[in-house]
């Protein structure tokens, strides 16, 4: 590994806030506001804009100018937050980063369009640059909505499935969420003008990355401070979910840790029992197999960096993934 520079959080902060600011500006002339102002609301709801920082890294690594590659970070975001509008109406979520979902906001069918309007923007965004080569951005844009939309699918085919294993379970987040992150490394790197070599490599790193980025989630779920997580914590185990600590729960547990695990995952359990289920995941040893598979992937995701040239933007990134990494909300 390489040692990060003392202004990393700086750096990633100013990525932030440029993101933010070029997000308004995108949406600034556009209407009518009766379509444009539940997206609006969705793009100013907050979000660390992970991806879309990760991918500027990536590029800048390579030479690229902020400029050069701003619209190429702001269509992955767009869609990521598309994904995350349709995901509350599937998941019948009502919050979403401690406010309303679109559909409770509004309603479900604003919701829909609203989100199938940020696909759309996501690709008008994509190709913005005429300077950049379309036709591979387009081939690994292409690739990833469709491992995402296989990946979301299998989410909700597993909520009526016995026998998910964990192993599953990893395939189905490689689409659901590593595909996103490995597509954002692959961008960046095409943006900024890499080597194919180099493009292929990073698209791994993403993918190793995207798995701890998850398991992380699915950690934090059970684990997490209620008011900075943004949403109930163990809304996964009140709902049954399949996620990496129910799975992995179920695969260690016997007697009656296994009956009350198959429980959970059968119907989910009430609001009150999740300090249970937290207090037999910790007695289990769940939580550190959660947090030394986390710790796994992103020494992976490490390794495959070590393609990027060095300098100032590796740096930045490697700090940025360690934070991901180490995150307590």
């Amino acid at each position: 590994m390489i040692e990060s520079p003392p202004d990393s959080k700086d750096r990633v902060d100013a990525l932030r806030n440029r993101i933010d600011e070029a997000l308004i500006d995108a949406l600034k002339d556009r209407g009518p506001d009766l379509m444009y102002d539940p997206i609006r609301y969705v793009l100013r709801g907050g979000g660390k804009r992970v991806r879309p920082v990760l991918l500027t890294l990536v590029a800048q690594c390579y030479g690229a100018d902020l400029d050069d590659v701003i619209d190429v970070a702001l269509a992955v975001e767009v869609f990521h937050n598309f994904t995350l509008v349709h995901d509350d109406i599937m998941d019948d979520a009502d919050e979403r980063r401690g406010r309303a979902s679109v559909h409770i906001k509004w309603d479900e069918g604003t919701a829909i369009l609203a989100g199938d309007l940020m696909l759309a923007l996501s690709y008008e965004l994509l190709t913005a640059n005429e300077a950049l080569p379309a036709r591979p951005l387009l081939a690994v844009y292409n690739r990833m909505v469709e491992q995402l939309c296989v990946g979301q699918r299998l989410d909700t085919h597993f909520e009526t499935q016995d026998d998910v294993s964990v192993d599953d379970y990893l395939e189905m987040i490689d689409g659901k969420t590593a595909a996103l992150l490995s597509a954002c490394f692959e961008l960046g790197a095409i943006a900024g003008g890499a080597p194919k070599d180099h493009v292929s490599t990073l698209s791994k790193a993403g993918r190793a990355a995207g798995r701890a980025f998850q398991i992380q989630d699915d950690l934090l779920d059970v684990t997490a401070d209620s008011e900075r997580w943004g949403k109930a914590v163990g809304g996964d185990l009140q709902n049954g979910k399949r996620t990496y600590v129910t799975l992995k729960a179920l695969e260690i547990a016997d007697g009656d840790d296994r009956v009350w695990f198959a429980r959970l995952l059968d119907g989910g359990i009430l609001a009150s029992e999740v300090p249970e289920a937290r207090q037999r995941m910790e007695r289990l040893g769940v939580f550190d197999e959660a947090r030394a598979a986390v710790q796994s992937y992103t020494e992976d995701a490490f390794e495959r960096l070590s393609v990027l040239p060095e300098g100032a933007a590796r740096s930045h990134l490697q700090w940025l993934l360690e934070t991901l990494q180490a995150r307590s909300h």
